[in-house]
């Protein structure tokens, strides 16, 4: 069984020094709103990830009045013990270790402390644009495939350069075109990686995604997921070139896989568009509970799962099949928060299952 035994924080966010033992399987965490109950979550999904799950930039986790922060936490799997280590320097400079063992790249982590993490603001992912759900997709394929995670940096930073390379014709300040050969060249190899191992994750994941929503949503609603991919169609190569001079004149790279998407329908219309609140937040758990069980298949155990406020706005029913599902069915190690506690606890002393409440504030 995987778990995280204790964490401490000093300097982060709201957080000025404290120390959190977890003695359940089942944490609960209840106080106010701006308490830091997200804020604690955070802290468990840094030392998983080596960064925010909320935020790009460090600094702006940083305790208000210091200049940098330290979280040390210790996770243990059937026995062996990982004491994991993120420290931001007054310098900027961030380092993480585990076993007191220096990354000298945080991709490498990834993967080795599988977590997953429902919020609130993850409705961005069925509401927003391509961005939140191929953001989906790679944060899950990235913590089972490491050498899916090292090509998407690798075409991340090529798109980056082909993009200022078309901007630097536009500009005129070259007028010689064959580079663009060879960042095309370049781009080929991890985009076609990465768009081959979406693919057949999604083959996979589909069936799962609609067994949870019917599980949590208690129907029989028709709904249907598809992955759109420009290269589902035609060659990556014939799909630059052709968009070649539609690139040069708009100054960026409108083909590949960094466009790709899940289409999301319920009765055969755009599910964004007619789905409820409730529905809405059916198919967030049903996405984040397939996220779960494949991990969990890749892994050989069960990731920890965190619930953040998650059940605001979700009726009764719906809460009793996401918490039966999440703590009786599966063994895994969850957090949940909450503003009531009564809520939460009766939810729970219903299902008939043991749990640690932490109170802050």
């Amino acid at each position: 069984m995987f778990q995280l035994k204790k964490i401490s924080l000093v300097q982060f966010k709201n957080y000025e020094k404290a120390f959190f033992p977890f003695e359940e399987r089942i944490v609960c965490i209840h106080g106010n709103n701006g308490i830091g109950k997200t804020n604690l979550l955070d802290a468990i999904y840094y030392l998983c990830f080596t960064k925010s799950y909320f935020s790009k930039s460090d600094q702006q986790h940083v305790r208000h009045g210091h200049a940098g922060f330290r979280l040390e936490g210790t996770f243990e799997l059937n026995g062996d013990k990982k004491k994991v280590l993120c420290i931001l320097r007054e310098t900027g400079k961030k380092e993480i270790s585990i076993n007191d063992d220096m990354y000298e790249k945080f991709s490498l982590h990834i993967g080795k402390l599988p977590c997953v993490i429902i919020t609130p603001d993850d409705a961005q992912i069925i509401t927003e644009g391509s961005e939140e759900r191929r953001r989906f997709m790679d944060a899950l394929l990235s913590q089972i495939d490491p050498a899916y995670l090292q090509q998407l940096i690798e075409y991340n930073k090529i798109i980056q350069q082909r993009n200022s390379f078309l901007k630097s014709i536009a500009e005129k300040k070259t007028t010689e075109k064959s580079l663009l050969d060879i960042y095309d060249e370049q781009l080929m190899r991890p985009g076609i990686y990465i768009f081959e191992k979406r693919k057949s994750f999604f083959e996979e994941i589909l069936p799962l995604i609609k067994t949870y929503y019917k599980k949590i949503a208690g129907s029989e609603e028709q709904i249907d997921l598809v992955y759109e991919s420009h290269l589902l169609h035609e060659s990556f190569k014939d799909l630059l070139h052709r968009s070649r001079d539609k690139d040069i004149l708009l100054q960026r790279s409108n083909v590949g896989i960094h466009k790709d998407d899940i289409e999301v329908k319920l009765k055969n219309q755009p599910f964004k568009n007619i789905a409820s609140q409730g529905q809405r937040k059916s198919l967030l758990f049903a996405l984040k509970l397939a996220e779960y069980e494949t991990l969990k298949k890749a892994k050989g155990f069960e990731p920890i799962l965190l619930l953040d406020d998650v059940f605001e706005k979700l009726d009764a029913e719906r809460m009793h099949n996401l918490l039966d599902w999440v703590c009786v069915q599966n063994k895994g190690q969850i957090f949940i928060t909450d503003t009531h506690e009564e809520r939460i606890s009766n939810h729970l002393l219903q299902l008939g299952i043991n749990y640690q409440m932490i109170a802050l504030g």
